[in-house]
């Protein structure tokens, strides 16, 4: 397995593929803390072919089958050290025109809640081969995103006939419609 930096890129080699994301919440805020993970999938343009290319808790399969979500854990609480909620890709099924898969993950309801990604710990993501589990890399976010809502974790990108990816790990204010307003054409 890889301990992913920010920024670092490596092949990925396979055709099916999980994403992992976990977190710890801090208790003291009085909410459970509600993260969304979500992907993006985004033709050379940088936005999304077709809403539906969007892939979360409301939509949780993407058009052409390629990308599908676990769906939606509202406290955090799914795991104990392991992955909260989890992306499937099959890389065969992709679309033609998409590009890249942006993974993100974003606080529901932050600013009603008063939360903020610098009251979460122990947040990474992890891409494993979804045919045996093996795990192949994890980044783990160690900034201190004291105001940050929406975090862009990483990123599937196609280069040539080959899927690589690559460790981003940056925040933003916003939440999730802050990727809504990013993405959508």
């Amino acid at each position: 397995m890889i301990n992913l930096q920010k920024g670092q890129r490596i092949e990925i080699g396979l055709s099916k593929v999980g994403v992992g994301l976990g977190w710890d919440p801090n208790q003291s805020t009085g909410y459970d803390f509600d993260l969304d993970a979500s992907a993006f999938m985004l033709g050379s343009n940088g936005k999304l072919p077709l809403d539906e290319f969007f892939v979360f808790y409301n939509n949780q399969q993407s058009p052409d089958g390629a990308v599908e979500s676990s769906g939606d854990d509202t406290s955090g609480g799914n795991s104990d050290g392991g992955d909260d909620e989890t992306l499937t890709i099959d890389l065969v099924k992709v679309d033609p025109r998409i590009q890249e898969i942006v993974f993100t993950v974003t606080i529901h309801e932050a600013d009603v809640r008063k939360q903020n990604f610098g009251q979460v710990h122990n947040s990474y993501i992890r891409i494993y081969n979804a045919n045996n589990g093996e795990v192949i890399a994890r980044y783990d976010l160690d900034e201190d995103f004291s105001i940050e809502t929406a975090v862009e974790f990483g990123r599937l990108y196609k280069r040539g006939a080959e899927w690589r990816f690559e460790a981003i790990g940056n925040g933003y204010k916003g939440g999730l419609q802050f990727f809504v307003n990013k993405y959508i054409g």
